[in-house]
């Protein structure tokens, strides 16, 4: 098996302090000091060095996690080759975590998770809701093993070794306005036909804030923001009221009761948000996550279809 110690190294690399890195791996902050000291006691050199609040990689440290990806992606497979065995063994010690934005949790997920569940009688499957960034947390960390997030900065890029990510589908993006509005009896607009109207969005510097400005740009304007919003059921309520507009994804599905119309966008291409699948690399192989993006896929795809 793989030294634990770089397990420790990998999720301090990507944190950046002993008190997260603890949390992320459920030890305390000493416990993560202890296993530090250790490495560079056995290796001979210092694997991290303290910069500022947090702690950073020294040249040896970057140039072990570099080189110990290979055992991480290595041993992922063999643990897909073994677990593909005809060992007997119960499927009731299966187990697999599922993440995901808030969207993906609910439309997606579920029945990712019945379709496992299906396959593997007994296995324990969770879900967890979380931000695009923290998904690829918890991959790192091993809290999850399939993650559904939006393709939206600053995630890891497609490149990195760590990940294998793959695209699901595109999420077209719906202008929410309210009942009467000017828009409301359009069969499809241009987004650029709501830059002067007042805007409701997410917190700056979330996944839906970037993704709301990034469309609005390539349409040519910024967004004035008159509201802040974080779940679409209050940002509904505010665009019913008259305090604003939206873009809403066709993934997001709204209760009844709304003075509220989804207005289609037009362009070239249509404003939409990419969703994407992310595993550990190598990890693929193994019976349990391979069942779970095939339904993933399964999913995406009725999900396009019903949002076309």
């Amino acid at each position: 098996m793989i030294d634990p110690r770089l397990h420790v190294l990998r999720v301090l690399a990507e944190v950046g302090t002993l008190t997260e890195a603890a949390h992320r791996l459920g030890y305390t902050p000493s416990a993560v000091s202890h296993q530090l000291r250790g490495l560079s006691k056995d290796l001979g050199v210092r694997v991290v060095e303290p910069r500022g609040r947090g702690l950073v990689l020294t040249r040896a440290g970057q140039l072990l996690l570099e080189r110990s990806q290979e055992l991480f992606t290595r041993w992922e497979e063999i643990r897909g080759e073994l677990d593909g065995l005809d060992s007997g063994l119960d499927t009731r010690n299966r187990r697999l975590r599922l993440c995901g934005f808030s969207t993906a949790a609910a439309a997606l997920l579920p029945p990712t998770a019945l379709t496992v569940m299906e396959r593997f009688p007994g296995a324990e499957v969770t879900i967890i809701e979380a931000d695009p960034e923290e998904c690829f947390d918890l991959l790192v960390s091993e809290h999850a093993d399939v993650a559904v997030v939006v393709a939206t900065d600053p995630l890891p890029p497609r490149s990195d070794p760590r990940f294998e990510q793959s695209a699901l589908f595109s999420d077209r993006l719906d202008l929410l306005v309210p009942v009467g509005h000017p828009l409301a009896e359009k069969s499809a607009v241009a987004l650029s036909q709501a830059a002067e109207e007042s805007w409701i969005l997410d917190r700056t510097g979330s996944p839906y804030h970037r993704l709301v400005r990034t469309a609005c740009a390539a349409a040519g304007f910024q967004p004035e923001q008159a509201h802040q919003s974080r779940e679409w059921e209050t940002g509904a309520s505010l665009v019913s009221a008259g305090l604003g507009v939206a873009l809403i994804p066709r993934l997001a599905r709204l209760a009844e009761g709304f003075d509220v119309v989804r207005v289609p966008l037009r362009g070239d291409p249509v404003p939409s948000r990419k969703i994407l699948s992310g595993i550990r690399r190598g990890s693929g192989s193994q019976p349990i996550i391979a069942s779970a993006l095939e339904g993933l896929r399964e999913s995406a795809e009725t999900a396009a279809r019903q949002g076309a």
